[in-house]
């Protein structure tokens, strides 16, 4: 009695369950439903993976699923990254983490959780090495300064009008920037005449080196060194650097050899020395072969473009068979037998066997027909299959990819023995075997251009064991296949369909007896009709997701001065033309603002000036004496100090300026560079000055 009842609570309790089950999706489902009208992504996210995993097969909680997933995801990546840049490292790799978690599918996820685990190990290599005990060595290799930087008293502008030596006009550059100036031993100068308006130091140095066959180089914080610019002098006097390059997105020894040859073809670089387990280059060279350097490598050196491409492989078979009719009998035989009561047989024979004495009494009782049965078939059979296969690969910018599902099927190569073996050797000894990919077997070749679009070179192979053939005693497989080869460009996303590949196959086949199966009716009962008809198609729908672009900003398009053919030089940005740019109206409408011919800045190449010393008094009414040696006109532009009324006397190849007031002190600064004295300005502004 007791397992009764047991027997009849078991499919009660089955019964009550799945109701159960249904009603805790949907409550599932209505919780999610109101968690997302909350913003609350995580728990809408727990929700409907509870429905979807009660109830796999609805449509409805598949597509909340996937949905939320997605956004869940995307909300940890973002709260990751901004964890991330307020320097909480520890804290952005869970929230990368967790997106990764629930999306498997989410790319982005697994790269930020990279590199956020990058920078971790990063700051805990930098703490050892911070703890690590240093050696004098390496307190030494830490004091190790880099190059010379060139640091001018004074970077106002330079106007000079001077025909002189190329040693004095050099001189008389130094003196308005407060700089010294050292000649090689062999260098001869030679007369040149220069006329500068409104140029930097650099500038001018740069402007007098190219007219004089000169190089300059620093040699101090306030020193350069001029010397011809010939190649033994630049390989003796000029100096040079070094530095450890190290390449990220390298990944084999020729990617590296392929950027030192670059560098070497486009820099004339001969100090190189490549480190491949490291991914580095050391190179030594000029400090401007470094800056150029530095460019070509932060341009060349990106993460290669990648690409997701999804396959859809459908394969669509069927199969129709149509029979009706009889199969009437259409041959028959005939056998004499012997009659024992008639006709005797030979003593020595077997039972059918005649005498030639027995010929003449056979009868129609001698012979015997035997006819074959006839059948009635009616028979339709109608088979359908498809096949999919949705395979994913995922691959670099031109690196082939490779996919193969099926099996592989053994063929024999090689040298074949004799069909039964010789000598009780088998014919298989002398045989070589290799093995055939069977099945679907997908090859491609991505390449990513700008404005996301892929160029696809595929290979697409399905095939299959159709039949075997025997060939010198061994079974060979005979392989059919269906093969395509193409090249396309397609835009992310966009689903290309490789199709085509059709199979129709009919076969019509009537048998029965001769001309009663050609009448319409008769043939049916006289004959047998067959009928089948084979479809075979293979569709291949080919969609490329762009994971990562060919990156390329402007700063990697815009055009680099190196200099002439003959040597490699780096022309620095012009800070004037820099603020001109970012703020032209302040410029234009602030009080005091400078003209477009008073300009005053300092290069980028060039460090803050040095202190000067306090302003000295101006020169009083008393003519300044005309300055001894070569006749010089060096004129500096002060936008603060307004035009004197008055100018003093003209000396002889001057112009006539506005003398300095008598009694009254000037309260600005003197605007002469240090080593001059203040003269005079004239009527467009321009002060002049003179050595002391």
């Amino acid at each position: 009695m007791k397992a009764l009842r047991i027997l009849w609570a078991v499919p009660l309790l089955l019964s009550l369950a799945l109701p159960l089950q249904a009603d805790e999706a949907s409550s599932a489902y209505k919780r999610g439903v109101q968690a997302e009208s909350q913003n609350k992504v995580d728990e809408a996210f727990q929700a409907y993976d509870r429905a979807h995993a009660l109830k796999p097969r609805d449509a409805k909680y598949f597509t909340a699923y996937t949905r939320l997933r997605f956004y869940a995801a995307m909300e940890h990546i973002k709260q990751g990254q901004a964890l991330r840049e307020g320097g909480k490292l520890q804290e952005a790799v869970i929230e990368f983490q967790k997106a990764a978690e629930i999306d498997h599918t989410n790319f982005v996820a697994k790269e930020e959780a990279r590199r956020t685990d990058d920078l971790l190990r990063k700051q805990s290599r930098k703490k050892e090495e911070a703890a690590a005990p240093t050696t004098q060595l390496d307190q030494l290799a830490a004091q190790a300064d880099g190059p010379v930087e060139l640091t001018p008293i004074s970077n106002t502008l330079i106007n000079l009008r001077l025909s002189e030596q190329s040693t004095m006009v050099y001189k008389t550059i130094a003196k308005l920037a407060g700089i010294n100036v050292l000649f090689d031993q062999d260098y001869k100068p030679q007369k040149v005449t220069v006329e500068l308006n409104d140029v930097t130091l650099r500038e001018a140095l740069n402007v007098v080196a190219m007219q004089t066959k000169t190089f300059w180089q620093p040699t101090s914080s306030n020193t350069i060194l001029v010397a011809a610019d010939t190649a033994n002098k630049r390989k003796e006097m000029q100096d040079t650097v070094m530095k450890t390059f190290y390449l990220r997105n390298v990944s084999s020894s020729s990617e590296l050899q392929e950027a030192a040859n670059t560098l070497k073809g486009i820099l004339d670089l001969q100090r190189m020395q490549l480190i491949p387990n490291q991914n580095a280059i050391i190179i030594r060279g000029t400090p401007d072969q470094m800056v150029l350097a530095q460019k070509l490598l932060s341009d060349i050196d990106k993460p290669k473009p990648e690409v997701v491409i999804d396959i859809a492989v459908l394969q669509v078979s069927r199969n129709r068979i149509h029979t009706m009719g009889v199969n009437p009998p259409t041959s028959a035989s005939i056998s004499m037998v012997p009659n024992v009561g008639g006709i005797g047989t030979s003593s020595g024979g077997g039972g059918n066997t005649f005498t030639l004495n027995n010929l003449g009494s056979i009868n129609a009782t001698n012979f015997q027909v035997a006819i074959p049965g006839a059948s009635m078939s009616l028979l339709m059979s109608d088979s359908d299959t498809k096949l999919i296969q949705n395979p994913e690969i995922r691959a670099l910018d031109n690196e082939k990819a490779t996919l193969k599902i099926g099996d592989r099927v053994p063929v024999a190569t090689g040298s074949f023995g004799a069909a039964g073996g010789i000598g009780g050797v088998s014919a298989l000894v002398n045989t070589q075997f290799q093995y055939l990919d069977v099945g679907v077997n997908i090859d491609i070749t991505p390449h990513i251009h700008s404005e996301n679009e892929v160029t696809l070179k595929m290979t697409l192979e399905v095939s299959s064991v159709s039949g075997t053939q025997n060939i010198g005693g061994i079974s060979q497989p005979v392989i059919g296949q269906r093969r395509i080869e193409h090249e396309t460009r397609l835009q992310d996303g966009e689903v290309n369909l490789v199709g085509g590949i059709l199979e129709d196959t009919e076969t019509h086949s009537l048998s029965g007896l001769p001309w009663l199966t050609k009448v319409p009716i008769l043939k049916y009962l006289f004959g047998q009709e067959d009928k089948e008809r084979q479809e075979n198609e293979i569709v291949f729908a080919i969609t490329p997701h762009i994971v990562r672009a060919q990156s390329v900003t402007d700063e990697n398009l815009r055009l680099v001065d190196v200099g002439p053919a003959s040597s490699i030089s780096v022309r620095y940005k012009d800070a004037r033309k820099a603020a001109a740019a970012h703020s032209p109206m302040e410029q234009t409408n602030a009080p005091g603002a400078r003209t477009p011919d008073q300009h005053a800045g300092t290069p980028s190449p060039m460090a803050p000036p040095r202190a000067t010393e306090p302003s000295r008094p101006p020169a009083a009414a008393v003519p300044a004496p005309a300055p001894q040696g070569p006749s010089t006109t060096s004129s500096v532009q002060d936008p603060a100090k307004p035009p004197p009324p008055q100018s003093p006397p003209v000396r002889p190849g001057q112009r006539p300026v506005q003398n300095a007031p008598a009694s009254a002190t000037r309260a600005t600064a003197d605007p002469c560079p240090y080593g001059q004295h203040y003269v005079g300005q004239d009527n467009n502004g321009v002060t002049t000055c003179a050595f002391n």
